[in-house]
């Protein structure tokens, strides 16, 4: 995730933002030099069109300004005309029909009739390109005058070579402006490259100095404002957890260990005694009785501990079937009483017709004794314990109801946690291994469910279990 200071992949990294920076520029650049020239070389030809038409006009009114003056002597009059206007770089020429009356000497005659036979009358008052006046091509226009009945044109044409001049100058500016600005666009890329992923490469730094022996340690950015943060912030919170996490697990491995040394030594130490010397069959006896209570709870220790550890892996399937609740709280109830009968604590099962379900019926039958098991254990002689059964539009819910010792409530939130017991009360010697509430909350929530505890200490504790209306 991430790389040491001097790693090539983090100046790989540098050097492909630099790259997709220039790529971006260039791009931009490419699109303003094309609009740039688009649009210059547009405005400079409407400016050459629109001083064609203005001296095409001007050509034509005052030649028929000269016809008059000359009594209609056509000839005289484009001659003083073209004379009169004679506008630097203008071709002017006045025709009677395709006949050329009068140029000024700018460009052969024969040029001048070749464009008006080519055009003639159809292209009055608009500019269009004439490629073969001079080499960089020209524009021409022409006008219509009547005198007396009869028509006249007259021809206005420049030269593009203004044009040309100020387009080659843009080109040179951009092409050669275009390395220069690439250049300075690189090292400015690169060099903010490196400023902004400099944070980065400090929190790589920190990220290599965090092992599992200090994740309590957070990663620390000097701008708080930095776009950066959201990563640092979210890298911490992951921090936290494998925090919590390693400090379960190490709880976990210390309380399993723990739990397992006790039953390992009863049986060594009751095979140490009954081995050191000769003794009576009753003592053997005895001794292996004591060793097979002992295996027992360390069989049921490990199949817990192996079940919970498959829950967490996520590799323990629901074997889903359909079931009656009601039947099942019934029996669960029954199969307790022995316990119950011992402290002569009552059980009361309260259930409200069939309640059909879908669900694993072998581990909600284990939860549900579970917390029947946890109530009995922790009610004094005398009290009574109560199960009950209700439908809901959505699910149901199973109620465990006892008026034993009752949970403070700083310990309610921890009381599902494993190999928790909260005070004196929940030691082994009065309970099991503090895997009974983990395995009810497992169950439930493989069910989709959902456990609730509400407790007073000496008044008791409910436990409530929210399913939905089926599991699959």
């Amino acid at each position: 995730m991430f790389f040491a200071p001097e790693d090539p992949v983090l100046r790989s990294f540098r050097l492909r933002i630099t790259l997709w920076y220039l790529a971006l520029f260039t791009a931009l650049f490419a699109v303003f030099s094309v609009v740039l020239y688009t649009a210059l070389e547009r405005g400079l030809r409407n400016q050459l069109d629109e001083t064609l038409d203005a001296e095409s006009r001007s050509a034509a009114a005052l030649f028929l300004s000269e016809m008059q003056e000359m009594k209609g002597d056509a000839i005289a009059a484009a001659t003083e005309a073209v004379n009169e206007m004679n506008v630097r770089g203008v071709v002017l020429g006045v025709y009677d029909g395709a006949r050329l009356l009068a140029s000024n000497n700018a460009a052969p005659p024969a040029l001048l009739a070749s464009v008006m036979t080519a055009r003639g009358a159809s292209a009055i008052g608009q500019a269009y390109d004439v490629p073969a006046f001079t080499k960089a091509g020209g524009r021409a226009m022409i006008q219509r005058s009547e005198y007396g009945g009869r028509a006249f044109h007259v021809l206005a044409l420049m030269s593009r070579v203004s044009i040309d001049g100020s387009l080659g100058i843009v080109q040179r500016l951009l092409l050669f402006g275009l390395p220069l600005l690439l250049a300075a666009a690189g090292a400015g890329g690169y060099a903010l490259a490196t400023r902004n992923l400099r944070p980065l490469r400090d929190m790589a730094e920190q990220c290599q100095s965090i092992t599992s022996q200090n994740l309590n340690r957070r990663l620390e950015i000097d701008s708080p404002s930095n776009e950066l943060e959201t990563l640092a912030t979210a890298f911490n919170g992951l921090l936290a957890r494998l925090d919590a996490s390693f400090d379960t697990m190490r709880r976990f491995i210390a309380d399993a260990s723990h739990e397992l040394r006790t039953p390992v030594s009863v049986v060594r130490g009751e095979a140490d005694v009954a081995l050191s010397r000769e003794r009576p069959a009753s003592e053997y006896r005895d001794a292996l009785q004591a060793i097979h209570e002992e295996s027992k709870r360390l069989s049921i220790l490990i199949d817990d501990l192996l079940n919970l550890t498959r829950a967490d892996a996520g590799h323990y399937a629901l074997r889903a079937g359909e079931l009656y609740w009601n039947d099942l709280l019934a029996e669960c109830c029954r199969s307790a009483q022995a316990l119950a009968a011992g402290k002569a604590i009552t059980i009361e099962c309260r259930v409200d017709g069939d309640v059909p379900y879908r669900g694993d019926e072998a581990l909600l039958r284990r939860m549900t004794l579970n917390l029947l098991d946890n109530a009995i254990r922790y009610t004094p002689a005398g009290g009574k314990v109560t199960a009950v059964l209700d439908r809901r539009p959505a699910g149901v819910d199973i109620r465990i109801v006892d008026n034993g010792i009752g949970i403070a409530a700083g310990a309610i939130p921890r009381v599902f946690e494993r190999f928790y017991r909260g005070d004196e009360a929940r030691s082994r010697v009065a309970g099991g291994f503090g895997l009974g509430l983990p395995i009810v909350k497992w169950i439930a929530e493989a069910h989709g469910g959902t456990v609730e505890l509400a407790s007073t200490p000496g008044v008791g504790s409910t436990f409530t279990v929210r399913l939905p209306s089926r599991s699959d």
